[in-house]
C-alpha cells in the first residue's frame, strides 16, 4: 500500500483569504480539498480531470501562516485516504476517488 506525506506552508497572501472572511481569515474548505488531490495525484502519478470527493470533513478552521501536514494513503479499493493536520490538531480527513483508468 503507497502512503505520503506533504507539509503546506498556508501562504498568509493566499487569495481565497480576500472574502473568506473579512478580519479572521481562514482556508476554505475547497482549498484543503485541492492540495489533498494535489498530492493524491503524484502519489497516484494520475494527473489530469475526473477525480471526485469521495468524503470529506473539515474539523478545525486553518489561519494564514500555519503549516499543514498531509498525509495520504492508498485503499485496497484503490481511492487515496488523506488526513490534515496542524501539530496535534485535526484539520480535515476524506477520500479522494481516482478516474477510472
Amino acid at each position: 500500500m503507497a502512503n505520503a506525506e506533504h507539509l503546506w506552508l498556508v501562504p498568509v497572501d493566499l487569495p481565497a483569504f480576500a472574502g473568506h472572511f473579512p478580519g479572521r481569515p481562514i482556508v476554505p474548505g475547497v482549498v484543503l480539498l485541492d492540495q489533498a488531490l494535489r498530492f493524491a495525484q503524484a502519489l497516484c502519478d494520475r494527473h489530469g480531470v475526473g477525480w471526485q470527493v469521495g468524503n470529506a470533513k473539515f474539523l478545525s478552521p486553518v489561519a494564514p501562516g500555519e503549516t499543514l501536514r498531509f498525509t495520504l494513503s492508498l485503499t485496497p479499493r484503490g481511492s487515496v485516504a488523506f488526513g490534515v493536520t496542524c501539530g496535534e490538531r485535526v484539520v480535515a480527513s476524506g477520500s479522494l476517488i481516482p478516474p477510472a483508468a
